[in-house]
């Protein structure tokens, strides 16, 4: 084992470690009827900076940090360009969502996204498709993270993949499941940063290993021209597809779960503004650093057979060990941020939506704590177990569970905020075709390439929003009153 490499990242894990603890401790003092709100929103008081990080490090996964640049080691520059649609993320969720949702998310006491579309659309059918589609996709979700987590240990020390799994299973579960959303966010906000530098110290080591960034190019174009131009290694990226990609990792993210909720979670309207510029200018800065650094890993280390190898690869060939351990804290800070929000947001899903919905309503407040931290555990171990076989690039992985997601809540959630004839009916046919098309068309296209030369997601979302406004006008209820949920506004 290269022990200069792993001490850091242990020291690094051992403080993310003791910050659950302090969370827990500091969520233990919260009055035993907030409970709830405290584990699963954090107690609606994150200011500016912390809403910026927990948005970027939740999106910023193992995807973003791992399968990303192993994609873009392989694809070359058109897949920089593809994913540098990314950078709005952020501020189209804050904009789109922004203080309407937070006001009514308040009014509506909801502690979740299920939870508001429950007081929104006063419709069961619609809470247990949101509750199915939140757990069947985000499965998918947190095993990517798992995978990616294993990978980056297994690549660092040499234990084998299992033996690297469960080193991280462990560790995730733990704090997030003692903290919950608490220890989530101010976490995220120490692993944000940890991720900007890292990613820029790593970029710098590229190049200059590289000779500098013309002759990287320079061999980039002796190998293959196509590594760089905006159509990818083998000219696979289409205009359409990758025109179509901005709906996935752009302006759909608006209906992921895990991001949405964190617009609920925000202390006043200041908070949010400063969010929305940190949170585009951080987004912008680790997208581009980390799959520039998968194409010009590229000549500095050719024949990479895994790509979500690359970076903790390129890491340890480019910079001193101990520094390398350093830098590797980046990508372990995404892959944990990205799966203790996934975890708390099913966890969330099952207790509060599921369980106190349905199972038993007037459940004590011990019985509450114990089904949040047992229902965290669990949902860990089964992630785990999914994890045991993982695919050679988790991205697309990842990527299926976003578009499916996407699909699902983009309109019943935007609608529902801004069009007064949005009702139970429309969302309920929106749900059903958005879900339905997306895994017809996801096996459709595993088969037969991608159908129309678009992404996977593109059709869904239209189809989700026909059938959105036709079965809304079709069944027609008295017009939604905005004013009945008060006019206030967050200060």
């Amino acid at each position: 084992m290269n022990w200069e490499v792993i001490i850091p990242l242990l020291v690094f894990l051992v403080i993310i470690f003791f910050i659950g603890i302090w969370s827990s401790r500091k969520g233990a003092k919260v009055e035993e009827g907030g409970f709830l709100k405290d584990y699963f929103l954090g107690g609606r008081e994150l200011g500016g900076f912390v809403l910026a990080m927990t948005m970027v490090a939740t999106y910023g996964s193992a995807s973003s940090f791992l399968g990303g640049p192993g994609t873009a080691y392989t694809m070359g520059f058109g897949w920089v360009l593809l994913a540098m649609s990314q950078v709005v993320t952020g501020y189209f969720v804050l904009m789109i969502l922004g203080k309407k949702f937070a006001i009514m998310a308040r009014r509506y006491d909801a502690l979740t996204l299920v939870d508001f579309l429950k007081a929104r659309y006063k419709s069961a059918p619609v809470v247990i498709l949101s509750a199915a589609a939140i757990i069947i996709f985000l499965f998918s979700a947190m095993a990517a993270q798992w995978i990616g987590g294993a990978r980056l240990v297994e690549s660092l020390t040499g234990m084998s993949y299992h033996t690297a799994l469960f080193i991280f299973a462990v560790s995730v579960l733990v704090y997030v499941t003692i903290g919950g959303f608490r220890a989530v966010a101010v976490t995220d906000a120490v692993q944000g940063a940890v991720m900007v530098v890292g990613t820029l110290v790593l970029l710098i080591g590229v190049i200059i290993a590289g000779g500098g960034v013309s002759n990287i190019i320079g061999d980039l174009i002796n190998e293959n021209p196509n590594l760089v131009t905006p159509f990818g290694s083998d000219g696979g990226l289409s205009k359409a597809y990758v025109s179509s990609f901005w709906i996935l990792v752009g302006v759909g993210v608006v209906g992921l779960p895990q991001i949405a909720v964190r617009s609920m979670s925000y202390k006043n309207s200041r908070s949010m503004h400063r969010a929305l510029i940190i949170g585009t200018v951080v987004t912008g800065v680790i997208m581009l650093n980390m799959h520039l650094i998968g194409v010009f890993a590229r000549p500095i280390l050719p024949g990479i057979d895994v790509g979500d190898k690359v970076i903790p690869l390129i890491s340890m060939e480019v910079l001193p060990a101990w520094l390398a351990g350093i830098v590797l804290a980046a990508p372990m800070a995404a892959i944990m941020s990205t799966v203790d929000s996934l975890l708390i947001l099913v966890s969330s899903t099952v207790v509060k939506d599921v369980y106190l919905n349905y199972i038993k309503p007037d459940a004590s407040i011990k019985a509450i704590k114990r089904a949040s931290f047992g229902v965290t555990a669990v949902l860990g171990v089964i992630v785990y177990i999914l994890a045991l076989d993982p695919p050679d690039l988790l991205i697309f992985l990842n990527l299926f569970a976003f578009g499916g997601l996407e699909a699902a809540f983009i309109w019943p959630i935007v609608l529902g905020l801004y069009w007064k004839y949005a009702n139970k009916y429309g969302a309920i046919a929106s749900m059903i075709a958005g879900i339905g098309s997306y895994i017809a068309i996801h096996f459709y296209n595993e088969a037969n390439g991608n159908l129309f030369g678009v992404h996977t997601v593109t059709l869904p979302v239209v189809l989700s929003l026909v059938a959105f406004i036709v079965f809304s006008l079709l069944m027609k209820q008295e017009a939604y009153d905005y004013d009945r949920i008060g006019k206030g506004e967050i200060a």
